[in-house]
């Protein structure tokens, strides 16, 4: 992909930050969801009610252990199951009911690890955030060129339009997968475990562009992680899951409590504040008493 003179900006919906009003973006409303082995099977995981809403520029965690029902609710946001009972919306329709090109529009998601094909070079990957907007078999226009050369530069990567993805360190690797998602033009990003596999350095990086990019851009995005450092520091708000049922929902500051954190994690932990005046959790040592 050859770049153009410069960078085109992208706005979620195509108005700049500073004409819009921080609306609720995502609203999740008493949304619920079963797994079964079959019709008359009982179900063999079950997401309780839960409600949330995230407004434009906001990042909103989804925090819980393994088999909390992250992943579920995000392919609930997302669309692509639909709630057993409830709501989710985005910007005041159905995700569920969205055709797929429409979805693919609003909607962009960066699974958990990386695609197991890649093209040739980064350029060429990310203009596969184009493709919703296109027709079968067409080739990508200078429009098309031009957005995604302005995605990788909004994540600082259009240095890396010509290098092949099996080249790429793990946090340049995410920031073309994050630039491919910015090249469809969403108006939600949602991101399952994004930090996985990278080093501390890369991983604060990814949030912090996305946390600018939330504010600057008017995207709504979600995360889901089990980090709880990452998720203290950078999110706007958090929804804490375990074995399916929401548990709260509110600011960091509301939900990182001492006990709720040991009753989800099952570890002994400390609660403080950092540096930055956000919550701080740490593992609190513990004396072992040798029997006398």
């Amino acid at each position: 992909m050859s770049a153009p003179g410069a960078p085109t900006e992208i706005f979620a919906g195509g108005t700049p930050p500073d004409r819009v009003r921080r609306t609720v973006r995502l609203h999740v409303e008493q949304a619920s969801y079963a797994y079964s082995a079959g019709a008359r099977s009982a179900p063999t995981f079950t997401l309780g009610s839960t409600s949330f809403a995230v407004r434009e520029g906001e990042l909103a965690a989804i925090l819980g252990p393994n088999a909390s029902g992250k992943s579920t609710l995000l392919q609930l946001i997302s669309g692509t199951i639909a709630p057993l009972s409830g709501r989710v919306e985005l910007d005041g329709q159905e995700t569920s009911r969205l055709d797929p090109r429409t979805r693919a529009q609003r909607i962009a998601v960066v699974h958990q690890g990386s695609p197991a094909i890649y093209p040739a070079v980064a350029g060429e990957f990310v203009l596969q955030g184009r493709h919703p907007y296109g027709r079968a078999l067409r080739l990508p226009t200078e429009s098309d060129v031009e957005i995604a050369y302005g995605a990788l530069a909004l994540v600082g990567a259009e240095h890396l339009a010509g290098r092949r993805m099996d080249q790429l360190s793990g946090g340049e690797k995410q920031r073309v997968i994050l630039a491919r998602a910015l090249a469809q033009q969403p108006r939600l990003i949602l991101l399952d475990e994004p930090t996985l596999h990278l080093d501390i350095g890369a991983q604060v990086d990814l949030l912090e562009r996305l946390r600018h990019l939330a504010a600057s851009k008017c995207y709504a995005v979600v995360v889901v992680t089990h980090e709880l450092a990452l998720a203290a520091e950078f999110a706007d708000q958090i929804v804490l899951l375990r074995q399916g049922r929401c548990l709260r929902v509110g600011v960091p500051a509301e939900v990182f409590q001492r006990e709720l954190l040991e009753q989800v994690f099952e570890a002994p932990l400390e609660v403080d504040l950092g540096p930055s005046g956000r919550p701080r959790v740490s593992l609190r040592a513990q004396r072992r008493q040798d029997a006398t």
